[in-house]
């Protein structure tokens, strides 16, 4: 997904190896720049500020690139909607310094 920021697909991709496969569950958490914000969410569920600052960036970036490109007034309409209760949503995740 181009724009999106890798943080909630990293979080998601931990979960789903916690079980499935130990060993990249492993390779993910001792990763020098993918597995603190793994660690920080499973141990604290926060997310440090300057993540969390530059994922709001992007969510906005991608969300207008897609309302600008979007064909249809109706989709436009939904992708506004949608980025409206994901900012909400992300909002309300605690923050880390």
């Amino acid at each position: 997904m181009p724009l999106l920021p890798t943080t909630p697909f990293l979080l998601l991709a931990s979960a789903c190896f916690m079980k499935a496969s130990p060993r990249v569950n492993h390779w993910l958490i001792t990763h020098p720049s993918l597995g603190p914000p793994i660690v920080e969410w499973q141990e604290k569920k926060t997310i440090k500020k300057s993540i969390k600052k530059k994922a709001f960036f992007l969510i906005i970036l991608s969300f207008v690139i897609s309302i600008a490109l979007a064909p249809l007034l109706w989709v436009k309409i939904g992708l506004f909607c949608f980025a409206i209760v994901l900012l909400v949503c992300f909002l309300r995740i605690s923050t880390s310094e």
